[in-house]
């Protein structure tokens, strides 16, 4: 079992994890301490437990705002076709290439 040091909101937490995992973990605990100073930053001085709250709730809304726009992503029937059109003309131009090299 691996421990990493965090600082998270000018605090210093020592967290445990599996072997291999402790720059994931760093990573993490960089995203959370920057969220975090943006809570701080736009609402002033918060207790250490509304500031984590805060910061929580800014990845979070990240987090649902990115699967929004997953779920949002509609393929356009419109540019389905015209790219089926345009590979059908590559395979065309393509059959007409194989036929000029092979004829000369």
């Amino acid at each position: 079992m691996a421990e990493v040091e965090l600082t998270i909101a000018g605090r210093l937490y020592r967290v445990a994890c599996r072997n291999g995992e402790e720059e994931n973990l760093r990573a993490a605990g960089s995203l959370v301490d920057a969220k975090s100073r943006e809570a701080l930053a736009g609402l002033g001085t918060l207790s250490e437990s509304r500031q984590l709250l805060f910061a929580a709730l800014l990845l979070a809304d990240q987090l649902v705002d990115g699967r929004q726009a997953e779920i949002q992503t509609v393929i356009d029937p419109g540019l389905v076709e015209r790219s089926e059109q345009l590979a059908q003309r590559l395979e065309s131009l393509a059959d007409a290439l194989e036929h000029n090299a092979g004829a000369a």
